[in-house]
């Protein structure tokens, strides 16, 4: 992978393809940059550089992303950006929340995560990281419960490490997608695990075949990331306004 002529003021780490498809139509001047199994998108986005790549899902997936940013765009701001689940019933669906820290369910010490472009009144939140999807209100519940977080993913501990390795800022945007009430439908687990999108495609088509109501459910599931993906944007949008002041 070769490398821009000038760093990047932000570099974001998202997940999967619906939280940056959004964010994507906002830059201007865009270009790729091919990596082993990853694309690097670049462009400017309110007056700021901007390096962003769709990393996949889990840790593993979002370190390695992550440091490809780190070693070939340069970045000032690690971002790890996309969906959380709400573990603080406070949190509406379709908040966008900028935590201050983040944990590892693993366990470990809290890692800082810098507020940017956040309201003033902004209380602090911290996001724990997580190996698999939680699901269900009662798995959330106790996941509060034993953290004192307030939300809930699976990539921004890993981002933030590889971030404090690199003597980097990290930030973390998120929307929630599934507050602390909700259940999401069974089949989201499977479909999260990382796979090609052919396999994907089975494992819900599977799905339905399986339990037909599962249509309904991931249909509706997705019109809600649409949306979600909109107000990720407009978030990322004030961050990176924020940076070019």
């Amino acid at each position: 992978m070769t490398s821009i002529r000038e760093p990047s003021r932000l570099g974001v780490v998202f997940a999967v393809a619906v939280e940056a498809d959004a964010f994507e139509r906002l830059a201007t001047g865009r270009v790729e940059t091919r990596a082993t199994g990853v694309v690097i998108h670049e462009g400017l986005v309110r007056g700021t550089r901007v390096a962003w790549c769709v990393g996949g899902v889990g840790a593993a997936a979002a370190a390695r992303a992550a440091g490809l940013l780190v070693s070939g765009h340069r970045p000032g701001l690690l971002v790890s950006a996309g969906f959380a689940g709400g573990l603080d019933p406070a949190l509406a669906r379709g908040a966008v929340v900028r935590p201050a820290a983040v944990v590892a369910e693993e366990g470990g010490p809290s890692l800082p995560l810098e507020v940017v472009g956040a309201p003033a009144a902004s209380s602090p939140v911290t996001i724990i990281s997580v190996a698999a999807i939680v699901g269900t209100a009662a798995a959330k519940r106790d996941l509060a419960a034993r953290s004192g977080a307030g939300l809930v993913d699976m990539e921004t501990h890993a981002v933030a490490t590889v971030a404090a390795a690199a003597g980097l800022p990290c930030a973390g945007v998120r929307v929630i997608s599934d507050a602390a009430d909700d259940d999401l439908p069974r089949e989201v687990a499977a479909l999260a695990r990382p796979q090609s999108p052919l396999r994907r495609l089975g494992t819900a088509l599977g799905a339905v075949g399986r339990r037909p109501g599962a249509a309904r459910d991931l249909w509706r599931l997705y019109e809600h990331a649409v949306i979600d993906g909109r107000t990720l944007a407009a978030a990322l949008a004030e961050t990176c306004a924020a940076v070019a002041r």
